[in-house]
Parts: C-alpha cells; sequence; structure tokens
C-alpha cells in the first residue's frame, strides 16, 4: 500500500499494483517518474511545483516518496497544495507567496517617508 492525496488533501492508501505509469501535468502533458524534476532539484519554480503535485494527486508518487526523493518536509508540499488549490499555478510562485498567503491583506501605508525639495544631494562635498 501507498499513500497519496485524495480530493480533500487527505493521505490515503492505494496499492502498488494500482499505481499508474503516467499522470496528467500541470500543462496537459503526461508525467512519468523518468519526466518529473530530477531528484537533485534546488531551483523550484512554479511549474516543477505543480508536476510534482499533480505526480502525487494522481497517484505516480506518494507524499514520503515525493519528501525523499526532493528532501521536502509534508508541511513544504501540504502549502503547495493550498496554494495551488486558492490560487492556481501562479499561486506557487515564491514571489506571489506572501500576497496569497495573507488576508486580509495590511493596510498601506500613506507614509512616503522624508519630503526633500529635490536641491538636497547625498554625499561628501557635493
Amino acid at each position: 500500500m501507498v499513500a497519496h492525496f485524495d480530493p480533500n488533501g487527505e493521505k490515503t492508501a492505494r496499492s502498488d499494483r494500482e499505481r499508474p505509469t503516467t499522470v496528467p501535468g500541470p500543462l496537459g502533458i503526461p508525467l512519468t517518474l523518468d519526466t518529473l524534476p530530477p531528484p537533485d532539484t534546488t531551483r523550484w519554480v512554479a511549474r516543477r511545483k505543480a508536476e510534482v503535485l499533480a505526480a502525487i494527486e494522481g497517484g505516480l508518487l506518494t507524499v514520503e516518496e515525493a519528501c525523499a526523493r526532493y528532501r521536502l518536509s509534508p508541511e513544504e508540499l501540504r502549502l503547495w497544495q493550498e496554494a495551488l488549490e486558492r490560487a492556481g499555478v501562479p499561486g506557487l510562485r515564491v514571489t506571489r507567496i506572501q500576497v496569497y498567503r495573507r488576508y486580509p491583506p495590511p493596510p498601506r501605508s500613506t507614509d512616503a517617508g522624508p519630503k526633500t525639495d529635490g536641491r538636497h544631494r547625498a554625499g561628501p562635498g557635493l
């Protein structure tokens, strides 16, 4: 028996005989164990995260196998899954994580800092 995510994000068991050899990828291209991101991946772009999640969802990899293969924690995979569910593949982008995770957004400050009249120059002797 192996574990994978069910539609609710919970881990469920599946026998090895039921394990597929290909699953649909996030871009519609079939994924296999050979086409997944390499185990030594260190730069996790949104597409690679989505591919790993699709492999888990489709039963190609278990959560435990993905964690071991990519040296990730189950919590990190869960955060990826939540971001994907909340905002789609763009939600997996690192630069957007803070935006997608915060709700409600903090109020914006109207203070733009010290005002100058444009005649002040920085630096010695200027």
